[in-house]
């Protein structure tokens, strides 16, 4: 890995070029080689693949007229941040997918009006884990408190990436979903939620998870992550 400095109008680089890839942690930009996965079609990335072909042909099929009108305009006041922090915003079909692919997977009715709400959930910053190799659970800490555990139909959901090296600091996917955790109106459910490992671990492994708020709406926030060496 090759750290860079910037410069002579390129002020930021992120993404793949060939077989080159630019970003940058705490530590400031670097680059890497452009990792390819061993089995293009594991059986998560079928189900991705499906559910993504499904609401492709829902949005053009299913939802009315006037259900899309009201995805774009939901997705025309709602920007987000890019991976060079820049504003941007998606289209009404992008924002009905990424609202829906996760309750496609979760086998969730799909939720076809647009939201009129025009901001994204907020994220967890108290979101942390650790995880144990004798129990082969990964205990997750949330503020129980936020909107969405008050909120019955509104989700936590918790994706598992592949456990690494201890040496290892970066780590972008794989990842499976491991947990969907639903609020109740009137009776938040407490934390913290136990996980069962969708990936075996072991001790010293540093293990990452992410999650991301789903409100019944169908709104969905920006993923959080989370990381924590595996104790014994």
């Amino acid at each position: 890995m090759a750290l860079i400095k910037t410069g002579g109008g390129v002020a930021v680089i992120s993404g793949s070029v060939g077989g080159t890839v630019f970003s940058r942690n705490k530590g400031g930009a670097y680059i890497r080689n452009r990792t390819i996965p061993i089995n293009p079609n594991s059986p998560a990335q079928v189900v991705v693949k499906a559910a993504m072909a499904f609401l492709t042909s829902y949005w053009a099929q299913t939802l009315s007229a006037a259900e899309r009108i009201a995805w774009n305009l939901y997705a025309s006041n709602v920007s987000m941040v890019n991976r060079i922090g820049e504003a941007v915003f998606h289209s009404g079909f992008n924002h009905f997918v990424r609202s829906n692919m996760i309750r496609k997977q979760l086998g969730f009715p799909i939720i076809s009006p647009g939201p009129v709400v025009f901001e994204l959930p907020a994220q967890d910053p108290t979101f942390a884990i650790t995880a144990s190799e004798a129990t082969q659970v990964i205990t997750t800490v949330y503020d129980a408190g936020m909107d969405w555990a008050d909120e019955t139909d509104a989700w936590l959901v918790v994706f598992q990436g592949r456990p690494q090296n201890p040496q290892r600091n970066f780590f972008n996917g794989p990842w499976l979903l491991a947990a969907a955790l639903q609020g109740v109106n009137g009776a938040p459910p407490a934390s913290p939620l136990v996980v069962n490992a969708s990936i075996a671990f072991a001790e010293l492994q540093h293990l990452w998870c992410y999650a991301r708020i789903m409100r019944a709406d169908g709104r969905l926030s920006e993923p959080f992550r989370a990381d924590t060496f595996c104790a014994a």
